[in-house]
């Protein structure tokens, strides 16, 4: 190999080496949540999977964390067992996690006929896309975790499956 073959291979792999870094950076960027995406969060009519309303009057004044998923996602059923681990563990100290189906109802029914979850799981539809995409999932992809404290402000996001024991320490920062 001469002296110009290995200059063309060494600029072509930095090209490709900065196309991915601008790709990751873009695919894994979050946007900030402002205090009306918070504020839509709690003012949108969500409902449970039998159609039943929730008072989402309920979720405030408490931390809260909102994952955002879906039942064809494996990264958000993966996620689920440690969503309910520490719905479980935090359920005393006023933490409640809730999660929004971006399926459709048939799809979120069937699911949770053979997956049990320790928290509330609410039917997001387009309006809870939209809802996540203001609270910083820009590209509205899943799974995506938000956390937001008692006073309402959102203290930490997650883009993609979380780790168990990052978002308990979330968690505790925000309580």
């Amino acid at each position: 190999m001469n002296r110009r073959q290995m200059l063309i291979i060494t600029g072509m792999s930095l090209v490709g080496l900065a196309a991915g870094l601008i790709t990751s950076s873009w695919i894994y960027r979050d946007g900030t949540a402002t205090p009306e995406s918070v504020t839509a969060l709690f003012a949108n009519s969500w409902s449970k999977p039998d159609n039943t309303p929730i008072d989402t009057a309920e979720w405030q004044n408490r931390v809260l964390v909102v994952n955002f998923w879906a039942s064809w996602c494996p990264p958000c059923v993966e996620e689920m067992p440690a969503l309910s681990n520490l719905q479980d563990e935090f359920a005393a100290q006023k933490v409640l996690f809730v999660g929004i189906g971006i399926d459709t109802p048939s799809n979120i029914r069937q699911f949770l006929e053979t997956t049990l979850v320790s928290y509330p799981i609410v039917m997001g539809g387009l309006q809870g896309s939209q809802i996540g995409k203001a609270l910083g999932n820009t590209q509205g992809a899943l799974p995506y975790t938000v956390v937001i404290n008692a006073k309402g402000q959102v203290t930490n996001t997650k883009l993609g499956k979380i780790n168990e024991d990052e978002l308990r320490k979330q968690i505790k920062a925000a309580l």
